[in-house]
């Protein structure tokens, strides 16, 4: 069994007053295993947020390192840290935060040949990835091994996420395969306001803690999209395919 301590009992006070959560619920946090894939816009504030939960082990998936560029969006890396690996580099900024959790570094992209070691153990996946094809990795090793992911995205100044669960709609259900790389413009060459990361990663954050908890309803088959220019907000009813490559029975 998993219990707090007198000083967990204080740091996580506040979501301990949560009648939906409570002790009983604050425990599962100190429990949960989650991996984000992705050290980035998305990824900087998820971590913060989940290593400020108190999630017991959280894993962080990346193979880059902090470069100067990346501090207008990626909160969790700061100017003393440009040039050093982002996953140890997060790893510091998370155990200032909280030094009860522990974290575990995965250097180097996710790839066919290691994702699914890397994810092993893990109960929730954080997408915080830039690129298609990871998206896709992570989407088709996920639904294969029955394991729930939150998938997340931005550019310029718009956002969308899901959560997806084993019977849900998945990503390639919603987006179909990878487009062409001359349908989105490189990373490097597309602009983002910076603040969205951090709108959307809070979202996901949010989406880990309720799954571990269990508490209130998960973004499974609806897609949430922002427009930060207007601050507006949609929902939209998305559907498992029988025709899903992925996710499809008939596959």
């Amino acid at each position: 069994m998993t219990h707090l301590t007198e000083e967990e009992r204080q740091r996580y006070s506040r979501h301990i007053l949560l009648p939906e959560i409570g002790i009983e619920g604050q425990e599962k946090i100190k429990r949960g295993r989650v991996l984000v894939v992705g050290a980035g816009g998305l990824g900087s504030p998820v971590l913060m947020y989940l290593a400020a939960a108190g999630v017991g082990t959280i894993g962080i998936a990346d193979g880059d390192t902090v470069d100067l560029s990346n501090l207008q969006r990626q909160v969790i890396h700061t100017t003393e840290m440009v040039g050093i690996q982002k996953t140890e580099s997060a790893r510091q900024r998370m155990t200032a935060i909280n030094p009860n959790i522990t974290v575990h570094t995965h250097d180097g992209m996710l790839t066919e040949s290691n994702a699914l070691d890397i994810m092993d153990g893990y109960d929730f996946v954080i997408d915080g990835t830039d690129n298609f094809a990871a998206k896709i990795l992570i989407n088709d090793l996920c639904v294969a091994t029955g394991k729930p992911f939150s998938h997340g995205a931005i550019f310029e100044f718009e956002g969308h996420t899901f959560t997806h669960t084993p019977g849900t709609a998945c990503y390639r259900c919603i987006f179909g395969s990878a487009p062409p790389p001359d349908v989105m413009p490189a990373k490097a060459g597309a602009g983002v306001l910076g603040a969205i990361a951090g709108m959307l990663g809070t979202i996901q954050a949010a989406e880990a803690l309720k799954y571990l908890t269990g508490t209130g309803t998960l973004l499974t088959d609806r897609l949430l999209r922002f427009d930060a220019r207007t601050m507006d907000f949609m929902k939209i009813a998305v559907r498992r395919s029988t025709a899903c490559p992925a996710c499809s029975k008939k596959r």
